[in-house]
């Protein structure tokens, strides 16, 4: 994390020469998983999720967004309303470490150059690429086969506010559609496992983060003009 972190502060020098409004912080909340294993609520934080984020503010309404996140998804089938799963008894622990790029768009115009107090719900989607382990279920017990990756396209509504003429705080809940099904160890990609699997193996998994974002903006102020 601390490795991450030194490498955004390495490109100051390099952002603060374009004449746009730049953020970077930090997001601090939770997160939880919808698959074949646990609960199926979609909004359910139940497990620590941080991380740190840049923005490059192309105008009042979209910026382009740069975030690295990371956090530990389980799931009980004890905690579904599913009366097969609470029956099943199934239960997984994943560690997810995720980089993502793409466009936030602002519903209102949230001009950086102005240091009135502004309000804009706002939506950020683009490309996720996660690491975590490649897991198979077992005899009742959740097992480690390898290291996996996969893609994920985030889907993230949120509330922002410039707080101070630095500061801007958000709320944000962002699902991600996963390229994989096995998240939860009921899909093993190992052709040697495949007895093994279970569930909906035409439904992919879906993780979700939930939180606060805050940013502190620098660089030179833009006035936003056409070229």
């Amino acid at each position: 994390m601390k490795k991450i972190f030194n490498l955004l502060l390495c490109f100051f020098p390099f952002i603060t020469l374009n004449a746009q409004i730049n953020e970077i912080g930090v997001f601090l909340g939770g997160s939880n998983f919808v698959g074949d294993v646990g609960s199926t609520t979609y909004i359910n934080p139940d497990k620590l999720a941080f991380g740190v984020l840049y923005k490059w503010n192309k105008s009042p309404r979209h910026a382009y967004r740069f975030s690295y996140t990371q956090s530990t998804v389980a799931g009980n089938d004890k905690d579904s309303d599913e009366s097969g799963r609470n029956k099943r008894g199934y239960s997984f622990e994943n560690k997810i470490k995720e980089f993502s790029a793409g466009l936030e768009f602002n519903f209102f115009d949230f001009n950086l150059h102005d240091y009135h107090t502004k309000v804009t719900p706002y939506i950020y989607t683009g490309i996720s690429a996660f690491f975590y382990d490649d897991l198979y279920i077992s005899g009742g017990a959740t097992k480690k086969d390898k290291d996996a990756g996969s893609f994920a396209i985030p889907m993230t509504l949120g509330i922002k506010s410039n707080v101070t003429p630095h500061f801007v705080i958000g709320a944000e809940v962002g699902a991600r559609y996963t390229f994989t099904d096995n998240i939860d160890g009921s899909n093993p990609s190992n052709s040697n496992l495949s007895n093994l699997r279970f569930g909906n193996l035409n439904n992919n998994d879906w993780y979700v983060f939930s939180g606060i974002t805050l940013t502190y903006t620098f660089g030179q102020k833009p006035c936003y003009c056409a070229e």
